[in-house]
């Protein structure tokens, strides 16, 4: 007879841990009845404040968030933060626009913007976004968050990213 471990023993007899199936063999052996997983109790999970860190905010307040991968969480945030904050314009640059949401699924990166009316591009930023014309809203939201953030202020110079190139990075 082959040996299994605890966990094993448990899932076989239906049970999702070891513990659960020692609870059973006790209820058992005192002649007790009691229902293993009857029923689903539903429950909200509270309110979370979370935050988000744009990769880049152009002139005009155009926020660019810079996607290899878009994970559910991404989407799920970017949701989020289109419904609470709708007066930012957040547009997103992919590797690939055409990659699926998930291995089986027929839904692209691409395919989800368009549905949720994001703006969308592949490699680069197309030359039209930097010309749009200011979103004051959107620009004095962004000196809001600005002001209260504590992330250090990056200023990237040609110099220093062909510095960078040159040592590897």
């Amino acid at each position: 007879m082959p040996k299994y471990n605890t966990r094993e023993r448990a899932i076989r007899a239906g049970y999702r841990s070891g513990l659960e199936l020692d609870i059973a063999d006790q209820i058992k052996k005192f002649n007790r009845s009691a229902e293993y997983e009857p029923f689903k109790i539903p429950y909200l999970i509270p309110e979370s404040l979370h935050t988000y860190t744009p990769d880049y905010v152009l002139a005009n307040g155009i926020i660019i968030e810079s996607k290899g991968r878009f994970m559910l969480e991404d989407r799920k945030k970017h949701l989020f933060i289109r419904e609470q904050h709708p007066e930012l314009d957040i547009r997103f640059v992919f590797s690939r626009s055409g990659t699926r949401i998930r291995k089986n699924s027929k839904t692209t990166y691409a395919d989800w913007c368009r549905k949720h009316d994001f703006e969308f591009a592949d490699k680069l930023i197309p030359a039209n976004w930097f010309k749009v014309k200011k979103n004051t809203q959107a620009l004095t939201k962004i000196k809001e968050f600005d002001e209260k953030s504590d992330v250090k202020k990056r200023k990237w110079r040609h110099a220093d990213e062909k510095k960078r190139r040159n040592d590897g990075w």
